[in-house]
């Protein structure tokens, strides 16, 4: 009992680091846009605003990346769900010997480098267009084409995996009953085969244009003078990034989750009204009384979703009437009064540090020792400063004064002799 309770935190903690490692940048990201900085970040929260999102819609390069995407993403969704069920219904009919050969040749571009697949496709309809002989501005050599057939190469290997997973549930005798009963091949695709298939397109249809909406390796070489949304934003990053990317974000995220809450209301809503049916009479059948639950009623994303819109609207109505400009101002002062605080509080660590340092230097620098006396040199004073100057006369008279008979020469050597003085 006790290792089956273990389990089942061990299962909720590792769901909780999972979806929070999966959706914690998106939540990130999505705080950003609301953040007064000019420089994407969740923290230091300074301010409430939404002018980020004014700021999105005022950027030229943006809104012109996303109508190139959804025109490029249009064509792919065309070309390659129609690829991807023309391929689906290839494999499901061809010669079983055959099928996993054309099997890996369908899913090789799936293993191929966009990369690859982005040159290889300029290149090859740059040949055609010359073979052709048409000029450089012909729609071979346009972006929209090329980058149309670029990403349809391989997102159409992921559409007929879908559409795959769908027709093998089908039952090919519901065709023959349909050929048995008179209707032509074409009728019988209509009719019978493809409202079985509308499921499966709708979602090969998504994806595919999901696919192409994010798509950068291939349209990089192939976009010419059409730059989708992603070629844009990468531009961009190479110069810096504002808050606007993650304003864009944060719509694309609420975008996606109202079209997933759209949906799962909307199925509920159907086995809802299956059950009803099931549980009514016949009468109530004939007649269409039948007892339908409300929409929000057992519906909980019917209810999440009404909440949710409700909250747009709320949010939408405030950023029209809510003005950041004081927050901002005060942040702004702040940081003035912070930044002053800083630059006084390193002059003064500046000026301590030269403090201590000159106190070091006294204390190491050598004190100062008298001069030597120059009568104990040996040479009675004849190196003396003051010799050359006159100083000192009366310490050379008094030898002069000196009686000299006391020499052993008589005097002969006295200054007088000659003089006769």
């Amino acid at each position: 009992m006790k290792s089956f309770s273990f389990m089942r935190v061990s299962i909720w903690v590792y769901l909780a680091i999972f979806f929070a490692y999966l959706l914690g940048p998106l939540v990130i990201m999505s705080i950003t846009a609301f953040n007064s900085p000019e420089f994407p970040r969740a923290t230091p929260w300074e301010c409430l605003t939404f002018e980020w999102f004014a700021a999105l819609f005022q950027d030229e390069r943006i809104l012109n990346g996303i109508k190139n995407s959804i025109l490029v993403g249009a064509g792919t969704v065309v070309l390659s769900v129609a690829m991807g069920l023309a391929g689906a219904l290839m494999l499901t009919q061809i010669w079983p010997k055959l099928r996993a050969t054309y099997y890996t040749i369908i899913i090789a571009p799936i293993l191929i480098p966009g990369v690859v697949i982005g040159i290889s496709t300029l290149v090859f309809w740059d040949r055609i267009n010359r073979m052709v002989g048409l000029g450089a501005d012909s729609f071979l050599s346009n972006g929209l084409f090329l980058t149309v057939i670029g990403q349809s190469t391989f997102i159409a290997s992921y559409c007929m995996l879908v559409l795959v997973a769908r027709l093998q549930r089908y039952d090919t005798a519901l065709t023959e009953a349909a050929l048995d009963l008179g209707a032509t091949h074409a009728q019988a695709f209509r009719k019978v085969l493809l409202p079985f298939m509308k499921p499966a397109i709708a979602s090969a249809a998504v994806l595919a244009f999901l696919a192409s909406f994010e798509n950068y390796n291939t349209t990089t070489f192939t976009f010419g003078e059409y730059p989708t949304l992603t070629i844009e934003l990468a531009q961009k990053v190479r110069y810096g990034i504002t808050p606007a990317i993650s304003a864009l974000a944060f719509i694309i995220v609420v975008l996606t989750v109202f079209a997933a809450l759209f949906n799962e209301a909307n199925i509920r809503r159907k086995d809802l009204v299956a059950a009803a049916r099931k549980d009514a009479t016949v009468e109530e059948l004939e007649s269409g009384k039948f007892r339908v639950p409300g929409f929000l009623s057992s519906n909980w994303a019917a209810v999440a979703l009404v909440v949710m819109a409700c909250a747009t609207v709320v949010v939408v109505g405030t950023a029209t009437v809510y003005s950041p400009a004081q927050c901002i101002a005060n942040v702004q002062e702040q940081k003035r009064i912070e930044t002053e605080l800083r630059i006084q509080e390193l002059r003064q660590r500046r000026a301590e540090e030269a403090a201590r340092k000159a106190a070091e230097e006294a204390e190491t620098a050598p004190k100062p020792q008298a001069a030597p006396s120059d009568n104990n040199s040996g040479f009675g004073g004849v190196f003396s400063p003051n010799t050359l100057t006159g100083e000192g006369e009366e310490e050379s008279k008094a030898p002069e004064a000196e009686d000299n008979s006391n020499s052993g020469f008589g005097n002969v050597f006295a200054p007088s002799t000659l003089s006769g003085d």
